[in-house]
């Protein structure tokens, strides 16, 4: 089931305290970006994040967005200034983005 434009509509204002949001549509789902980083993405109208320690403190369910897929912490707070700190504390965590060629 892909993921609906009005949930994504949901998940872009609880991330509007969060620099730099971009998002990229793949195969009905929507990945996540903060500054370059891909930090989460909105699956089966789910709104899912990288299983970090700052999200692991933070969310206590994981949940697999695909079959086959690492599992992800789900976000089930719905205060944008929490949302807001959680990605900005996960960021460190995460990779630098790869250079495209």
């Amino acid at each position: 089931m892909a993921s609906s434009g009005e949930h994504l509509e949901f998940v872009l204002e609880l991330l509007g305290g969060v620099a730099d949001v971009t998002t990229r549509k793949m195969m009905g789902e929507y990945m996540l970006y903060a500054s370059g980083k891909l930090f989460g993405g909105v699956y089966d109208d789910r709104f899912l994040v990288k299983d970090t320690p700052a999200a692991r403190e933070r969310l206590a369910f994981t949940e697999i967005p695909y079959e086959g897929a690492a599992p992800m912490r789900l976000v089930d707070i719905e205060d944008a200034e929490a949302v807001a700190e959680l990605v900005e504390a996960m960021l460190p965590e995460l990779p630098a983005p790869k250079k495209r060629r």
